[in-house]
């Protein structure tokens, strides 16, 4: 025992020698040498003009075959760019995860390629001594399941951004390369872009010269039940709708749905009093196989909804302000841009600072412009409007968080589900941003007498230079010095409490300004009610605080609303109610007998009981008029 309790002193001993410590030192590594910068962008011309050819008629593998050539004017190092920076998702989401097979030749002979090593959008061409163009084929494999990303492509029908498909010399502006773009289709289908085609030959729709900067803008439909209509007949330029469905059937509007179109042309024009466009196309997917799709464009606007659109037009509200949104936004957001937004090139970042505006005055604008043009009745609007300003009111994650920093969420949240969407408030910068300008609007409207408007301030700011299709840039300072012009008052403080800091309180000033109030019913208003009859779902966010799909599966919880205290979450799915098998009605019922619920819930293979002790009964949005103001909000949503 001695011997061993020896050995075992030794050993301690050992392991603690301060000889031993001092002999050993932390590996400390020093960065590599820094990769070589790629080409400066410089607004010059590159010379010559690239080919671009998208063969789409493989349907039954729904892969683009792409060949594209780019001429050369000396040997060397080549830099090619895929775009990475997509305009309309504010977001560096360029696909190049499928894009694929890449080959480059030159006079029929391989090339090498290789991808740089700091930014894997830009590949490195070896172009040799004598060459004047290299070839290069590819494929771009689209989306075969929702799981892979939006679906691009049915048998009836497909959507081509050309930003997919292709490779641009780096170091020059997106508007000073040239490009030709060329795309086959399958045999019967027919087609709508932006772009002008100047001939087809082969089965090949081959369209006119145009920047990069233009083509990426021009995206295209296809398919097989295509209907196109005149929405400004005899109009200063042409306005289509482009409408593509599953079945003919989908894409039959009535002349009374065409007579709301062209209203909506109409009273685009009457707000900003000018257009940013030569031609405009609504491009349209009516569709429960193609992705859905909000995409705006400066020419044309990329839009995808759900079978049903046209054929139940009177009886639901799901995506009706969707066109006119998308159509404010050739004015706002592609005309008018922000500064530090616009960028040279699809491989920049791009800044959003002020989405607030790019977005969220659109979101005011679009839902203002519905209900002016007839998407929408009065009283459907301001439906939208209560539903609006009930989720903002409740909007937990306003404790720490201010809309500004919401800009940033393209970037940070990507669209992904989010488990507290509540406390995280992502893109608040749309919704809250359209109770902002409301606000706005309803105080020029009340400092003014009723003389001036948000109206005025549209036509100062976004209606200058008629028929100038570039950009204008524009900073806060800008947009401030517009508002004064249009009514003095304190714009940068206005926006400072309401954007930049943590406000805990909605801004929902513009509401009673406006002539109303935010109150709460044990009935839903008719866009609620006709939103859980679609969906035979039920919300009950504003009561127990959590809503579920018709399955049970809980789709929300509301940050410490009596489900959340009680430890629910959305994994959960609800399989009875107080004892009988779920269905959204039977929870309903529960709620309104304003007694505790005890409800069943499944996470996976586990099963428990969870006790609601909430018994305040149904709580719905609605607006209440306030008696002896002047509805601003009803002259707002009157048609001009």
């Amino acid at each position: 025992m001695k011997r061993l309790f020896a050995l075992i002193a030794a050993v301690t001993l050992i392991s603690v020698s301060p000889v031993t410590a001092q002999q050993v030192t932390n590996s400390a590594p020093q960065p590599a040498a820094a990769a070589p910068t790629l080409p400066a962008l410089r607004d010059v011309a590159y010379p010559g003009t690239v080919t671009l050819e998208v063969d789409a008629t493989d349907l039954d593998r729904r892969i683009f075959n792409i060949k594209q050539t780019i001429p050369v004017s000396k040997a060397g190092d080549l830099v090619l760019m895929y775009a990475q920076w997509i305009p309309g998702n504010h977001a560096p989401r360029g696909p190049i995860y499928n894009y694929a097979g890449l080959t480059i030749t030159a006079n029929g002979k391989p090339v090498k390629w290789r991808r740089d090593y700091s930014d894997v959008y830009a590949f490195h061409v070896d172009v040799p001594a004598g060459v004047t163009s290299i070839q290069i084929e590819a494929q771009f494999l689209t989306p075969i399941e929702a799981a892979q990303g939006p679906v691009m492509v049915t048998q009836e029908m497909m959507r081509l951004n050309w930003f997919v498909a292709a490779l641009t010399p780096a170091g020059h502006y997106a508007r000073k390369i040239n490009v030709d773009a060329s795309v086959k289709l399958p045999a019967g289908w027919d087609y709508a872009t932006s772009l002008s085609a100047k001939g087809t030959q082969n089965g090949w729709v081959r369209f006119r010269t145009e920047s990069w900067e233009t083509v990426i803008d021009s995206p295209l439909f296809a398919g097989k039940h295509m209907r196109k209509f005149d929405l400004d007949p005899g109009g200063r330029s042409r306005v289509t709708l482009n409408a593509m469905g599953d079945e003919a059937a989908q894409v039959n509007p009535g002349p009374e749905i065409i007579a709301v179109m062209r209203n909506l042309v109409k009273q685009g024009d009457r707000l900003f009093g000018a257009r940013h466009f030569d031609r405009y196309d609504f491009l349209l997917s009516v569709s429960d196989r193609l992705g859905t799709a909000g995409v705006e464009h400066q020419r044309s606007s990329d839009n995808g909804v759900r079978s049903g659109y046209f054929t139940a037009w009177n009886t639901g509200f799901v995506s009706k302000d969707l066109l006119a949104h998308e159509y404010v936004h050739s004015w706002n957001g592609k005309y008018r841009r922000p500064a530090d937004l616009w960028v040279p090139s699809f491989n920049v970042p791009m800044r959003n600072s002020l989405m607030w505006v790019y977005e969220g005055q659109t979101q005011y604008w679009g839902n203002v412009l519905a209900a002016r043009a007839g998407f929408v009745t009065k009283d459907q609007a301001l439906d939208l409007i209560a539903n609006n300003s009930a989720m903002y009111a409740t909007r937990t994650g306003r404790e720490w968080r201010p809309v500004a920093d919401t800009t940033m969420d393209p970037i940070i949240a990507a669209r992904r589900s989010l488990p507290w969407h509540n406390w995280q408030r992502s893109e608040d910068y749309y919704s809250e941003g359209q109770l902002i300008w409301m606000d706005a609007d309803t105080l020029i409207r009340e400092k003014s007498g009723g003389r001036k408007s948000l109206d005025d301030f549209a036509k100062a700011f976004f209606g200058v230079n008629d028929g100038d299709w570039g950009q204008l840039t524009y900073t806060r300072a800008d947009l401030v010095a517009t508002l004064n012009k249009v009514q003095a008052h304190d714009w940068e403080g206005f926006f400072r409490a309401r954007v930049d800091e943590v406000a805990e309180k909605a801004p929902l000033d513009g509401l009673e300004r406006g002539g109303y109030r935010l109150v709460w019913s044990d009935t839903p208003n008719t866009v609620w009610a006709e939103g859980e009859a679609r969906s035979r779902a039920a919300n009950l966010l504003y009561s127990i605080g959590l809503s579920v799909d018709s399955a049970g599966k809980i789709t929300l919880v509301q940050w410490d609303g009596p489900a959340w205290q009680a430890g629910m979450i959305t994994a959960m799915t609800i399989s009875a109610v107080n004892g009988q098998t779920f269905t959204a009605e039977r929870l309903k019922a529960a709620v309104a007998a304003k007694a505790a619920v005890e409800l069943s819930v499944r996470t996976g293979d586990a099963t428990k009981t969870v006790k609601l002790d909430y018994t305040g009964g149904h709580r719905y949005p609605k607006l209440e008029r306030i008696a002896g103001t002047r509805a601003y909000l009803d002259e707002i949503l009157a048609a001009k």
